[in-house]
């Protein structure tokens, strides 16, 4: 009997998932789950749905746009419900849908990162921008006061998200802080004599204390700060 295996026919073998953006997205979600968002590059993605780089390019235009994608799908977890069981305060419901937008962010200290630079612009971001538009629209600011807030807000959480989650998840960001208070604590009022007049409480009060005020603070300054006149040429 003859040892030679049996070739087998291609069209016996499982036809592979016809690609699409969103089988493409789905998987790089899951890669950065796995192994982070340094790993979620196009080489990278076109080993793991068994393709060459060249077949993804038609649905992504390059791994900005694909960290783009990314953060789009991931901005679907923020509760936007939840907000309603404030009551009707358009304040509170709109802190609760901050509070969901960075904590989502801080799951994902890489991604928190790159979304300083990167704006999605999918079906998510989307949603997300209309709810938080016409919650702070309720506030009795004008339209132009609403439509720049929302940008301030969405800032500033991100930028909260990513310096949060960097310090939780970077082993040496503790080291570095506790050089910072140090030095803090350490500088003579004849030398530095606003920062020893504004110690402890430069350093002092919880994230979640700060986080609250933050919202405050950019809130009431949307809805009081006019924008600027143009200027007349």
């Amino acid at each position: 009997m003859s040892g030679r295996r049996e070739p087998v026919s291609r069209r016996e073998r499982p036809a592979k998932p016809a690609l699409s953006r969103r089988w493409i997205v789905e998987t790089a979600v899951r890669i950065m789950r796995a192994e982070g968002l340094e790993k979620v590059t196009m080489r990278r993605l076109a080993q793991e749905l068994d393709t060459g780089p060249a077949s993804l390019y038609v649905y992504v235009a390059n791994t900005a746009e694909l960290h783009a994608a990314v953060l789009d799908a991931l901005l679907g977890e923020v509760d936007l419900t939840g907000s309603r069981s404030a009551g009707g305060d358009w304040r509170e419901e709109l802190r609760a849908v901050m509070t969901s937008y960075t904590l989502v962010l801080f799951q994902h200290p890489q991604l928190a990162r790159s979304a300083l630079v990167t704006r999605p612009s999918g079906e998510n971001y989307l949603r997300l921008v209309e709810h938080v538009l016409a919650l702070l629209a309720r506030s009795g600011a004008t339209r132009e006061q609403v439509a720049w807030g929302v940008d301030k807000l969405l800032q500033d959480a991100t930028a909260t998200a990513a310096e949060q989650s960097t310090r939780e998840h970077d082993p040496t960001s503790a080291d570095e802080w506790n050089a910072t208070l140090r030095a803090l604590h350490s500088v003579k009022d004849s030398t530095h004599p606003a920062i020893t007049a504004h110690m402890p409480d430069l350093v002092g009060g919880t994230a979640e204390e700060r986080m609250r005020w933050s919202f405050d603070v950019l809130v009431n300054g949307i809805v009081h700060t006019p924008l600027p006149t143009p200027r007349k040429s």
